[in-house]
């Protein structure tokens, strides 16, 4: 059967899972693939869903998954073969490997050893143009099909259990682990199962569990589908499709497997958060808010953007903001270096104190918002760390001012890019470097609505507003000044506390300490929150502020330098609260400039 996308016609068929690994069967895991990621959450179900059907259900079939293939002639020794790329559906595919060749190794029925074996290696007969090799074949790392000729390969290499949990243990390939592991859990479960069970369970994995594979000819064509069936929910990463359209513009099959290489290590340390390191990457070089998803930012306007023409009423090619290949890999890997040595925790080498990895420690750990990261990721490559603090302070008051002063996001995008336009508007000035940051800094782009932004933090009730927490970190920061001898690190689980409780107990202290005026003007203001590290029971926040200290707070605020100062105090009353909110406000005020 085929189907069409964009025009072109792309094969498609459901296929039981004996002829999936049939004698003219061929498959590859390309280069620019995911490492093997499957744990024992998923192949347990899959085994246990696997095994209930063929006891409950012996007669229908189970539908697995779809398998994305893009078909390339191949030839071995003279015989001419195709083999399949898997471009999806290689987790599957790999566990399901993975499976015959435990049971290769585990059963003591010949016949089934004997179809094990042919799924995993096939014998070549050149007469029956079949070539001697793997069934599947993994190029996403050289040292992976070192680990499969070793542990898979070969009859009982699955036994190999110590062996196996060593590489689990010290290999620093994902997908060695990772198989390793899921030979393991395979074992585990066959011995768990009883053998009866198995028996049940060989015969209908191979006629009745079943794939849907669609293949083209084109790897354009097959990946025009890949993003068909994105559209269509099916979730798939983008950072996946963009790696592939870009290996296939690299020069040499070395280059290739080096930046194969460090996609996938790039893509095992952030995990899921590799597509949004993609979109820094795409901000910084667009400059405009995000309008489709993060493929399609890097297709259309990067790869070919367009202009509109005003004399031909058209939209037409323009110069291409970065190029497909190594100028996309060398520049992803140069502002990985920028982004790992802003956030790995130790620029006191070059600030002289913590102040600047402390800061990106606040934003980080309650800004909700990272559209701040890209300007900072952007002076650091045009300027190194020259000044880099007085830049973060400058950068991260414009975000906070326009948050807590209640610009709409849109706006606070456009900020953000604002600046990072400015930043390489200076960048390309013929003067110093010093005259170029000081003119950076006297720029525009940093001002904000300084009276609005004072106007909700002093008048306005802050609780339940999601500035709090942040606002709240950053008081803690600015009072903990005389410890920049010291790294902060991120807090984790963070509460806003009200010291005057929000329902006080009828007979208690703080009925006498404060009006029904007063508990409503002033419960929820800056002045009366506090941070906590975790978060207590609700009925002892309601105790006098002498019980509170010692039964609420114990062992809850020791890191942070606001609620410490407060706890210190002998009470709570309107007096307290009062100063401690103007002292509050005059901090920020110094530091913001106002």
């Amino acid at each position: 059967m085929a189907i069409e996308v964009a025009g072109k016609q792309i094969t498609t068929n459901k296929i039981a899972i004996k002829d999936v690994f049939a004698e003219d069967m061929w498959f590859n895991i390309p280069d620019y693939q995911r490492p093997y990621v499957w744990g024992e959450d998923q192949i347990s179900t899959l085994l246990d869903d696997i095994a209930h059907a063929a006891v409950n259900t012996p007669k229908s079939q189970y539908f697995l998954g779809s398998l994305v293939l893009h078909c390339q002639d191949k030839e071995h020794e003279e015989t001419a073969y195709i083999e399949n790329a898997v471009l999806d559906g290689q987790q599957r595919l790999t566990t399901l490997y993975l499976l015959h060749a435990v049971i290769r190794d585990k059963t003591k029925n010949s016949s089934r050893k004997s179809s094990c074996d042919k799924v995993i290696f096939q014998e070549g007969n050149p007469d029956d143009g079949i070539p001697e090799r793997m069934r599947v074949e993994f190029a996403i790392r050289s040292e992976v099909a070192k680990f499969v000729d070793k542990y898979i390969k070969s009859k009982e290499a699955t036994l190999q259990v110590d062996e196996l949990k060593q590489l689990i243990a010290t290999s620093k390939d994902v997908s060695i682990r990772n198989m390793a592991n899921a030979i393991l859990i395979i074992q585990k479960w066959i011995t768990d199962e009883s053998n009866t069970e198995v028996d049940i369970l060989f015969p209908y994995l191979r006629k009745n569990v079943v794939l849907v594979y669609v293949a083209s000819g084109e790897l354009e064509d097959a990946f025009r589908l890949f993003t068909v069936l994105n559209d269509r929910g099916i979730k798939l990463r983008n950072s996946d499709i963009l790696k592939a359209h870009n290996l296939k513009e690299v020069s040499t099959p070395t280059k290739q497997a080096e930046y194969a290489r460090f996609w996938e290590e790039l893509e095992g340390e952030l995990g899921e958060d590799f597509d949004q390191f993609l979109s820094y990457i795409r901000t910084i070089l667009v400059k405009e808010k995000a309008r489709y998803n993060l493929l399609k930012e890097f297709e259309d306007s990067i790869y070919a953007p367009k202009v509109y023409n005003q004399s031909t009423k058209k939209y037409e090619r323009t110069t291409p903001l970065l190029t497909k290949g190594d100028a996309t890999f060398d520049l992803i890997e140069s502002y990985k270096a920028h982004f790992d040595k802003v956030f790995d925790g130790s620029n006191i080498v070059n600030t002289g104190s913590w102040a600047f990895d402390n800061l990106v420690s606040v934003m980080q750990d309650t800004a909700l918002s990272d559209i701040w990261i890209p300007s900072l990721l952007v002076y650091r490559k045009n300027f190194g760390d020259v000044k880099i603090y007085d830049f973060l302070k400058l950068l991260d008051n414009k975000f906070s001012g326009d948050w807590i002063a209640r610009e709409t996001p849109t706006t606070r995008i456009e900020a953000m890019n604002a600046i990072l336009k400015k930043i390489e508007e200076v960048a390309k000035l013929e003067t110093d470097i010093n005259t170029k940051i000081d003119t950076l800094f006297q720029s525009v782009v940093f001002k904000f609505n300084t009276k609005e932004f004072l106007n909700q933090l002093e008048h306005s009730t802050i609780y339940g507003r999601r500035f709090a927490r942040y606002i709240l970190r950053k008081v803690d920061f600015l009072l903990d000044a005389p410890l920049y001898s010291e790294r902060r690190n991120s807090y984790g689980q963070m509460t806003v506390e009200h010291v005057l409780p929000q329902t006080p107990k009828e007979d208690s202290q703080w009925n006498k300490d404060f009006t029904e005026e007063e508990k409503e003007e002033w419960t929820h203001k800056l002045g009366n929150l506090v941070l906590i590290s975790r978060r207590k029971n609700s009925g002892q926040g309601r105790l006098d502020f002498s019980d509170k200290k010692t039964k609420y707070f114990t062992n809850s605020i020791e890191t942070f330098p606001n609620s410490i100062r407060i706890m210190q105090k002998p009470q709570w009353t309107i007096s307290e609260l009062k100063e401690n909110h103007n002292q509050l406000i005059n901090i920020i005020k110094a530091y913001y400039n106002i």
